[in-house]
């Protein structure tokens, strides 16, 4: 049996938006042309992760500015979910703390 790749991406105490992404570019060992933004977020996320699940921690010491980023974030990583799933593939994320 294969082992899960999983990812675990903990944004505890992130203050500023560009901190969001250096955590993301880390977390998912993305290049570093990686463009720090959502559009670029989604494209790597299509074309260079390989991780069956991404585990999300620290959601609940952003401060409130970071809301939208968050919903965005959720959004794209269902919506990666969702195509995956169309060709039989396994992804999945999942909002720890």
């Amino acid at each position: 049996m294969e082992k899960k790749k999983i990812i675990t991406l903990d944004l505890t105490g992130c203050k500023y938006l560009g901190e969001l992404h250096q955590k993301i570019k880390t977390a998912f060992d993305f290049p570093d042309w990686y463009g720090e933004n959502w559009d670029a977020f989604w494209d790597l996320l299509r074309s260079e992760c390989n991780a069956d699940k991404v585990e999300i921690l620290g959601e609940h010491t952003l401060s409130k500015e970071f809301n939208w980023h968050i919903e965005t974030m959720h959004e794209i990583l269902q919506r990666n979910k969702e195509n995956r799933k169309k060709y039989g593939w396994n992804f999945d994320f999942e909002i720890i703390s």
